[in-house]
């Protein structure tokens, strides 16, 4: 940052200039991704999942909430934590403003893990979370969409995680999932996303992409060894 180039305002015009035909071509690109992203054959859900609700069991038809689209959060927190993972807090964080839009786009945004519903619970409560959040403890959900595995995958070897064989130790890993309901009522799974393509999810990854350091992450144990809790950073 001490020896970063500084030039005239003309010069940085003229440099800026450059680079918004970069982003616009960017941002093209990006839209014409989007729309063979919306293009993708569906797969029907069959199987009738029941998730643990705050106040009683919950289709996966029910978290729809009248709605014809959701999404999913797959937050990593398996029963024997005591806590939600920090980096998909930091993602959840994000989600409660971003809800009364989505709503009114025939949008449903909720998030699913398998810890228990009194531990997810208490923890939005902690985190003065207001989205939907349920529990597939007693369900094959998260086993069936690929973000949680058995002691005997782990043991077994690489598993079936972001569309390709990764060798891991953890139980729970995350992403994202959506699903349409027809007028008939009946579910089709249209898209999922895990690893890095979680990152156009988080917005306030891309704040930091535009702020000089970026995101700063060059020179730490991994990558988001820097994210708290968002009650913690001043611990």
């Amino acid at each position: 940052m001490e020896n970063h180039k500084i030039v005239t305002p003309a010069e940085w015009r003229a440099a800026r200039e450059d680079l918004l035909l970069e982003e616009k071509a960017f941002n093209t690109v990006r839209d014409a991704l989007s729309a063979k992203r919306r293009a993708l054959p569906w797969v029907r859900v069959e199987k009738p999942y029941v998730f643990d609700g705050p106040q009683s069991p919950e289709t996966l038809a029910a978290l729809f909430a009248g709605r014809s689209q959701l999404i999913l959060q797959h937050l990593m927190f398996p029963p024997e934590w005591e806590n939600a993972c920090k980096s998909c807090s930091f993602w959840a964080d994000q989600h409660d403003a971003a809800i009364p839009h989505l709503n009114a786009r025939d949008v449903t945004l909720a998030a699913v893990s398998r810890s228990s519903i009194d531990k997810l619970t208490a923890f939005a409560a902690r985190m003065g979370w207001k989205f939907h959040w349920v529990s597939s403890l007693n369900s094959d959900f998260n086993y069936d969409f690929h973000v949680s595995f058995t002691p005997e995958e782990l043991a077994a070897g690489p598993v079936d995680y972001n569309y390709r064989a990764l060798k891991t130790s953890m139980t729970d890993l995350p992403g994202y999932s959506v699903f349409y309901k027809d007028p008939s009522g009946a579910i089709f799974h249209t898209w999922s996303c895990y690893a890095r393509g979680l990152d156009m999810l988080n917005g306030a990854y891309h704040f930091l992409d535009i702020a000089p350091k970026g995101r700063d992450e060059e020179g730490l144990p991994h990558k988001m060894a820097w994210v708290r809790y968002h009650d913690r950073y001043d611990v």
